[in-house]
């Protein structure tokens, strides 16, 4: 067990497959995780909370627990408290926040978990030092959030930044929401195997093999390592993605004229490949481009440990409040 005096900060990010649990310190450093498998959608609340608190006792390692911070996927209210809707976990309007200070002892604080990234990476990443940041989260889907005047800006229910279902193809692509045409249909980890899937068979390309002939088992990975191996059809999926991110990009550029835009998530992680065809479009797509500065487009820092991080820090900021 941990021998430390010090009492320790801790962030949990609760995805719709993993809860990640880890110790953060004032440098926005992870010392020691720990991981639990999401007990579902369709399970008992207390099953979700029971994985939570394993997480979060076995990253703690014995040390006493100053706060900690859940960055939750799905829809939280203005005050932090209720987790309004989440896609992949069984709350719906729960009082998440008080449930787990209750069941744990320990001052909680709850955000959106893309609301938690974006403050880690303008806290320590890729938006440090900038008045104004959008930061775009690419996994499954599309998450994001808005800093301005160096504050999260979370909107009157606390729902800004579901950039994802923005519609951008009227009559397009539904979506799992329940619309049709929204971004992420468009650029996303679904998105980039979705065009990979339909190129496959105009022209030859190692995904044949990849998926064993079924283009029903083809996945983002498999897209991601064959456009390393320089396959056409995947890097064309890849150009696809990045250009209907530009084309989202440069909307939120118009209504909200940020200083930078990060882009963070699993599928950020093919770097240029993705955040080139993005430049591209975004300069193409921007009203008035010619005439006024273009904030830069860059890759996320934080890497997957961003929503813990954040989630941290903003327990950090909570218990240092009453001091100020």
């Amino acid at each position: 067990m941990n021998s430390a005096n010090a009492p320790v900060w801790i962030g949990v990010d609760v995805g719709g497959t993993k809860v990640l649990a880890g110790v953060v310190d004032e440098s926005g450093r992870v010392s020691r995780t720990a991981r639990r498998a999401t007990p579902g959608r369709r399970v008992d609340i207390g099953q979700v909370e029971d994985a939570l608190e394993a997480a979060v006792l076995e990253a703690a390692d014995g040390a006493t627990i100053a706060g900690v911070g859940v960055a939750a996927a799905g829809f939280v209210d203005a005050p932090g408290e209720r987790v309004m809707f989440a896609p992949h976990l069984p709350w719906q309007g729960e009082e998440v926040r008080r449930r787990l200070s209750e069941r744990w002892g320990v001052p909680v604080v709850l955000d959106n978990d893309a609301n938690c990234a974006a403050l880690a990476e303008w806290t320590y990443g890729a938006a440090r030092g900038a008045t104004s940041a959008v930061v775009v989260t690419m996994g499954t889907g599309i998450g994001g959030g808005i800093l301005m005047a160096g504050r999260l800006v979370r909107g009157a229910n606390g729902m800004a930044g579901e950039f994802g279902h923005m519609q951008v193809v009227p009559n397009g692509h539904p979506c799992e929401c329940g619309g049709q045409g929204c971004w992420e249909q468009y650029s996303s980890g679904n998105a980039l195997v979705r065009f990979a899937r339909q190129a496959m068979g105009e022209q030859p390309s190692v995904l044949e093999e990849a998926c064993g002939g079924n283009p029903d088992n083809l996945t983002g990975p498999m897209v991601t390592d064959a456009a390393e191996e320089g396959d056409l059809v995947a890097r064309q999926a890849f150009a696809s993605v990045g250009d209907w991110l530009g084309i989202g990009v440069a909307n939120l550029v118009a209504a909200l004229d940020p200083e930078v835009v990060v882009i963070g998530g699993g599928v950020s992680q093919a770097g240029d490949r993705l955040l080139e065809p993005a430049r591209n479009a975004l300069q193409r797509s921007l009203v008035g481009a010619a005439h006024r500065g273009v904030p830069p487009i860059v890759s996320a820092l934080l890497g997957p440990e961003a929503g813990l991080v954040g989630a941290a820090e903003l327990a950090r900021r909570a218990g240092d409040q009453p001091r100020r």
